[in-house]
């Protein structure tokens, strides 16, 4: 029986998608819910699975663009094959190891070993020869290494050097669906926003101590790592209650002002850079978004994330810092109108209380619309996040200081 594998949807928005590659060969054997190619939208790569076990026969080449429904291969089922099992294991056979004798050639290979007269002295003293020193050695170290690569001398490196033949070829690729519409965009957000950055820097001494402090407990209850990401997530949606523009976007000559945010997190992949939503981050927990943000860079990395949830952020974080990045402008991801962009994280001598102390610190930069935020609201919401991270227990107020809900104020 013949059956046709057709293009799936990405989302409602997408017609047509390009066959950026096939995982398997014309002709061969495939098996049910293998995957079989990888197609490119303008916002994310996806897979094509097959529905049944057989030949497959393509339909459609690679780089082709094709419509949504389309007919993209055919499996023939009567030739199917039958599926490995994940627990089956390959045995394989395992010859004990022979000791040889050594050659002649290896008896005249180790008389041009060089000794030192000390050592020579010692293996006479204890009856060794030189092979009984090279068995006896357990491994070859960057020491042993860097002695022999010093006894070449410069004018024979400078000869090879020399006589090396560089390459001058070129090659070309075409660019991905993906990486074209993020080029469009990137260029349509230069061209049509009025970007700013404003600057800070922030004191990480804090989340670092409650990591160290927490990390083993957290781990224990909820089976991941508490990482630096879902604190930036939480103090930025907590920062929007009292900057609310931050949150805010241009749809033609109307501002919208979404009450919820949902905060996009861009995650770099083999394919470019995709920035999955986490949702109604003000009303989670920090446990809650770590575990959201784990699973949404983990499809997005193993080309299993849907185009809804990519769809929709009203605001993004960018962590450079992760590729060593000290400082950077990120660029707003429209129609959102601001973007926050971490970096890395370098102890730097501060003064606190009047005391010069090393602390470990983190330039942190705010990309702007300045159509639709002023610099009031960028500086004065960069301030705030600053502050939640420097003092983390405000987090458990909504901002506010734990001494001013005491005092009822």
């Amino acid at each position: 029986m013949i059956i046709d594998v057709k293009v799936p949807t990405p989302g409602e928005s997408i017609t047509e998608v390009e066959l950026g590659k096939w995982l398997v060969d014309d002709g061969s054997i495939v098996y049910k819910n293998q995957e079989v190619a990888e197609i490119e939208s303008d916002k994310a790569t996806l897979t094509i699975v097959a529905q049944e076990g057989g030949q497959i026969s393509f339909k459609v080449e690679e780089g082709d663009t094709v419509e949504v429904g389309a007919i993209a291969c055919t499996i023939d089922t009567e030739k199917a094959g039958e599926a490995p099992k994940a627990d089956e294991k390959k045995e394989e056979k395992v010859e004990e190891p022979r000791k040889e004798e050594p050659s002649k050639t290896e008896e005249q290979e180790s008389h041009k070993i060089k000794t030192t007269s000390v050592a020579r002295k010692m293996m006479e003293e204890n009856d060794l020869s030189v092979d009984d020193i090279i068995n006896g050695l357990k491994r070859i170290g960057k020491k042993e290494v860097e002695t022999v690569l010093s006894s070449y001398s410069i004018g024979e490196a400078s000869i090879e050097s020399e006589n090396k033949t560089f390459s001058r070829e070129e090659k070309r690729a075409k660019m991905s669906m993906l990486r074209r519409k993020l080029s469009e965009r990137l260029v349509s957000v230069k061209n049509e926003t009025a970007m700013l950055t404003t600057f800070n820097e922030v004191d990480m001494s804090q989340i670092m101590q409650i990591r160290k402090d927490y990390q083993p407990a957290f781990v224990e209850k909820y089976g991941y790592k508490l990482g630096f990401m879902s604190f930036f997530t939480k103090a930025v949606a907590t920062a929007m209650k009292f900057h609310p523009a931050i949150n805010s976007m241009i749809d033609g000559e109307e501002i919208i002002s979404p009450e919820f945010v949902d905060v996009g997190i861009a995650v770099q992949t083999p394919k470019g850079l995709m920035v999955p939503i986490v949702r109604n981050a003000e009303s989670k927990s920090i446990a809650a978004i770590e575990l959201e943000i784990k699973e949404l860079a983990e499809k997005a990395r193993n080309k299993k994330i849907s185009v809804e949830e990519l769809t929709g952020g009203t605001f993004t974080i960018t962590n450079g810092g992760t590729f060593g990045s000290l400082l950077s402008t990120p660029i707003i991801n429209p129609p959102q109108s601001a973007i926050l962009g971490m970096h890395n994280i370098v102890d730097r001598p501060m003064a606190v209380n009047g005391q010069v102390e090393i602390r470990p610190m983190m330039y942190v930069a705010l990309s702007y619309d300045h159509r639709i935020i002023d610099g009031k609201d960028s500086v004065g919401f960069l301030v705030k996040v600053k502050e939640l991270l420097e003092n983390p227990q405000q987090l458990l107020t909504g901002g506010d200081k734990p001494e001013s809900r005491l005092l009822g104020l």
